[in-house]
């Protein structure tokens, strides 16, 4: 006779067979849903599985786990507000006409004047939100935009629901309550506004026409400045502080301004770890409610890391070069995970990657068949048979000055070679990243012939996405 408890887990396994059975084939004949994570200036070793020894994002690590990682993932602008459309369109900045932070710096006393770009995204442009809304998606947003004023806010772009969306880059409030933000009511005193974004985010979903699949783009407003700690963490990392040894700030000159070359700052890593946090309970919250599986998320950053400024900035990014505002790689390069619906693997990606890219691949995911003119290539070939992206260069242009010290100027990268061009000395400088990623050793005058390529190159981008341009200051 059979043992009675054998009989039982017997019958057990098989339930758990047959229900996960009928739950793969339900979400199967289902849309996936999107969850597009921003978080504002991340750098590129933020985070512990980029190679942060201070800092701590114990979910997002877990996350990576089964994502594939991008270690050639690139912001479309040194600056936000030109990343964001062009992940909002699929178009490089250029096109768009959008190539500085949004009101951005316009001095009159400096060698160059820059060009006047716009000051919001143009109704015109197709967004993704509006591509996804027209395929029978609930559209979120919830958090920062900074693409535009009243009559260009989330809700005038496709969007069915902007919670926290408007003009300002920074919170205005800071990052405590009341927050002055015409799009989000104050909450108690002491509510901390990365948790009051992802609460927002999950009563969105909570409350969703269930009948429909849903997008939520998820925008932190962390680590932005102003750096202001998390009370809850900040403690705790502070005495981690303390034990380690190097605990002290080490600089080294960038032109006028200064680069930190070391992690040491406690109230940035809380407000690093706050943004963790908050990724642990949307993970939860998703797999709580059995829509995990079947969700495309992408997490990313829309710049480098605010490393380089006149005085000690908040991060470093080192080995990289410089950081936020400028066009080496620690001001563009950036960490970025996409985990595909039904699918849980670990995968290393080198393949150049850059911000508009991320427009075609969500509808290259979803099925949705593209009617745009864009700029950005799907990275679906990569992800599902390794395939190369059919592309042979990124380029960039931010002719602006920036806050950060950064002078007029674009660049191109190509295979291992990157061209930065400086406008206000018409000077190019080369480097190898495969030998050179810290960008230290310029070799354009060892390689002319790759230097006069790769400036053919970014002056044929230019004009084919109708780049704008500085002019001399006649009063200097």
């Amino acid at each position: 006779m059979r043992h009675p408890n054998k009989i039982f887990i017997g019958l057990s396994v098989l339930i758990q067979v047959l229900f996960f059975s009928c739950t793969d084939k339900s979400n199967q004949g289902k849309k996936p849903n999107v969850i597009f994570i921003l978080v504002d200036d991340l750098g590129w070793n933020d985070l512990g599985y980029t190679g942060s020894k201070f800092y701590e994002s114990p979910h997002i690590d877990t996350l990576s786990n089964y994502s594939f990682q991008f270690t050639n993932a690139y912001s479309a602008s040194p600056v936000c507000s030109p990343t964001r459309a062009s992940i909002m369109t699929g178009k490089h900045p250029s096109r768009v006409n959008i190539t500085d932070w949004i009101p951005g710096n316009d001095p009159k006393d400096k060698l160059l004047l820059g060009p006047q770009d716009l000051d919001g995204l143009p109704l015109e442009e197709i967004t993704i939100a509006e591509e996804l809304k027209s395929s029978g998606y609930n559209t979120f947003y919830v958090g920062k935009w900074h693409l535009g004023s009243e009559g260009s806010y989330p809700e005038d772009h496709g969007f069915d629901i902007n919670i926290g969306g408007f003009e300002k880059g920074s919170p205005m409030g800071g990052y405590y309550s009341p927050y002055k933000n015409p799009k989000l009511s104050d909450g108690p005193e002491g509510e901390y506004l990365t948790d009051r974004l992802t609460n927002e985010a999950l009563g969105l979903i909570n409350n969703r026409d269930s009948s429909k699949p849903f997008a939520l783009f998820l925008s932190f407003y962390n680590v932005h400045t102003p750096i202001q700690a998390n009370l809850e963490h900040v403690d705790y990392f502070k005495e981690k502080l303390s034990k380690i040894s190097d605990n002290v700030v080490r600089t080294r000159d960038e032109g006028e301004a200064v680069t930190r070359l070391n992690q040491t700052n406690a109230e940035y890593a809380s407000m690093v770890y706050a943004v963790d946090e908050n990724m642990g309970k949307l993970i939860k919250f998703l797999k709580d409610n059995d829509l995990y599986e079947n969700s495309l998320i992408i997490f990313t950053s829309d710049n480098g890391g605010l490393s380089t400024l006149r005085r000690v900035a908040p991060t470093s990014v080192y080995p990289l070069r410089a950081g936020k505002g400028w066009l080496y790689e620690g001001g563009i390069k950036i960490p970025q995970l996409i985990k595909l619906p039904r699918e849980s693997k670990k995968v290393i990606v080198d393949d150049l990657t850059v911000s508009y890219d991320l427009f075609p691949t969500i509808l290259d995911v979803l099925g949705i068949k593209n009617r745009n003119e864009i700029d950005g290539r799907s990275i679906m070939p990569v992800l599902k048979d390794k395939s190369k992206i059919d592309r042979e260069n990124i380029y960039w242009h931010f002719p602006h000055y920036h806050g950060s010290l950064w002078k007029p100027g674009s660049a191109i990268r190509s295979r291992d070679w990157k061209l930065v061009l400086h406008y206000e000395s018409n000077e190019a400088e080369l480097f190898n990243l495969k030998d050179d990623p810290e960008e230290l050793n310029d070799v354009s005058t060892l390689f002319k012939e790759e230097k006069e390529r790769l400036l053919d190159q970014l002056n044929k981008m230019k004009r084919e996405t109708n780049a704008n341009s500085v002019s001399i200051n006649s009063k200097i």
